[in-house]
């Protein structure tokens, strides 16, 4: 049994899935994928996200605003209004992104904190992006007591030392299709070291495919593919990958 920790069900073009979102989930089935965190990326549009995936009750949710679209400060009331379902199981996706928006660095500040604050509001772990912003990241997840509630640092592309510090803090570190591009060989380290009980797997679907599947839109039933990669990379086989990043996504989430 596999989880993707972290995908946009609601951002797939489902035209090569003869536009049933249903032929997803059954080729995650098939592929023994059998949970799946579904992440938003604005508020506006949470609502038509929880629709799309009502009927799945093997898709948990996340909501928050993406650093890259804080076209404006966020609402922080309705983010704790939209989150207070039980099938929201997290607060995210957010965090903070120089690499790409340096020029909305107070804005994603502002958005950052209030998301830790409603995660600490309603007990629910955070789903964190993090790029070429490694000290404010962890300062704010210091100063606004994140540590309370844990999370997840998604899509992990960063340093060991950040990931040490962030483990301590009591975060998981997600590993994506990156981990096995050519050019990822610093991640690769980084994927031997992180501890047995804090790593997670995911898709980022439909984005950044794994090999071999480089090129195509990237889906749920492609978390195995990362999984049998990090096998590789630790040294370990494709069912304790299995095994391990499960028991850790249902010990963070306090799920059975």
């Amino acid at each position: 049994m596999f989880i993707d920790s972290h995908c946009h069900l609601d951002r797939l073009d489902l035209t090569e899935f003869d536009g049933e979102l249903d032929n997803v989930l059954k080729a995650a089935a098939d592929a023994q994928v059998d949970e799946i965190l579904c992440v938003s990326v604005t508020l506006a549009e949470f609502p038509s996200m929880v629709e799309k995936t009502a009927k799945y009750d093997n898709v948990w949710l996340s909501c928050g605003a993406h650093p890259l679209n804080q076209d404006d400060l966020i609402d922080q009331e309705e983010l704790a209004r939209l989150s207070q379902t039980d099938k929201v199981i997290a607060i995210g996706e957010t965090g903070l992104d120089y690499f790409y928006a340096p020029e909305t660095k107070a804005v994603q500040l502002d958005s950052f904190r209030k998301h830790v604050r409603v995660a600490n509001q309603l007990n629910k772990p955070l789903i964190i992006h993090t790029r070429d912003a490694q000290q404010d990241t962890l300062d704010i997840l210091r100063e606004e007591n994140a540590a309370n509630v844990g999370g997840i640092l998604h899509c992990f592309t960063e340093t060991w030392d950040m990931a040490e510090q962030a483990i301590d803090l009591g975060f998981y570190i997600s590993f994506s299709g990156i981990v096995t591009f050519k050019n990822a060989s610093e991640l690769r380290e980084v994927a031997k070291l992180v501890p047995d009980d804090r790593f997670l797997i995911e898709t980022d679907a439909p984005y950044l495919a794994p090999v071999p599947h480089r090129g195509k839109q990237n889906q749920p039933a492609y978390v195995v593919d990362v999984a049998k990669f990090l096998a590789s990379v630790r040294g370990q086989s494709v069912e304790t990958i299995a095994e391990l990043s499960t028991a850790n996504f249902k010990r963070l989430f306090k799920l059975k």
